[in-house]
């Protein structure tokens, strides 16, 4: 009897939410970094295992926007909400619960959903500020399940697996058994060259920062790529080269890395920046650059 079930995973920027989603698929699907709002875009992560299967949606950190893209991945988290299951709300142990998580909870009451809180970062707390996260959540929801994990080192990640499995369905699978997701290779590459930039540079330059795939060729024995980074001012475009155009070498190295383990053949990847002043608040440009609604 097969089984499947959507599964949002929701919480504030920098929670661990993507950190989570690739250790349960034992694979990386979605970007990470220590930056807040790393992730735009819903990501699909499926993990089929045996009968069931699991369409888990990373969503962006929910947040109060300032802009057009910020409006675009708020309402993309409480659009994803509403289309899951069940939901798994991923908190920090020994931090409050604050209007974010509050409002999330409003929403699984006012909706009646199934939903699991991930206490994450747990190596970097105690047991007694672990027990006492545990204990405020409880009184404000009555949540299916409590687990404390440490996504990054993949600890008790099988069982958030576990405890959402009891909120599958009797369904035929919506995807096949031996896909992890449903990103086109395009915005898996772009996606790539984000992240090795949120990793190299700092401050506000990787927020004002969109990538745009504009070639994509498979040669059979190579894939030739050529990606276009946008940022807002020429001082960034500075920074994104690096002294030398050293900084973006570097960026396009770990990318490429990156994109050849992933799509198993060798990528001859192309960087070019360029500039498109204040992009994040025009909701066209925002549209233009992949942040659409489906």
């Amino acid at each position: 009897m097969k089984r499947t079930g959507f599964i949002a995973i929701v919480g504030r920027p920098n929670v661990g939410k993507s950190t989570l989603l690739n250790a349960i698929l034992g694979e990386k699907v979605a970007i990470v970094s220590n930056k807040p709002q790393t992730t735009r875009n819903r990501i699909v992560g499926i993990h089929t295992k045996g009968e069931d299967q699991f369409v888990f949606i990373d969503t962006p950190g929910i947040f109060s926007p300032r802009n057009a893209l910020g409006d675009y991945m708020v309402k993309s988290a409480n659009t994803t909400m509403q289309d899951a299951d069940a939901i798994v709300l991923v908190v920090e142990a020994g931090r409050p619960a604050g209007d974010v998580e509050k409002n999330v909870i409003d929403y699984l009451k006012n909706n009646d959903v199934p939903s699991v809180l991930a206490i994450n970062k747990t190596d970097l707390s105690d047991a007694n500020e672990i027990a006492d996260t545990i204990k405020e959540y409880a009184v404000l929801h009555g949540f299916d399940a409590f687990v404390p994990i440490c996504a990054k080192k993949g600890e008790q990640v099988a069982a958030v697996l576990s405890e959402c499995s009891k909120f599958l369905g009797e369904s035929d699978w919506f995807f096949p058994d031996d896909i992890v997701t449903d990103q086109p290779e395009r915005q898996i590459a772009a996606e790539i060259v984000r992240e090795k930039l949120l990793r190299a540079l700092d401050k506000e330059v990787p927020h004002g920062i969109a990538v745009v795939i504009e070639e994509f060729t498979d040669e059979k024995t190579m894939l030739r790529i050529r990606a276009e980074i946008f940022c807002e001012k020429a001082s960034h475009k500075g920074i994104i080269v690096g002294k030398n155009g050293e900084t973006l070498k570097r960026v396009g190295s770990y990318a490429r890395q990156d994109m050849e383990k992933i799509f198993g053949i060798k990528v001859y990847l192309n960087l070019w920046v360029k500039i498109k002043e204040n992009w994040r608040d025009s909701a066209h440009l925002v549209s233009n650059f992949g942040y659409r609604e489906e």
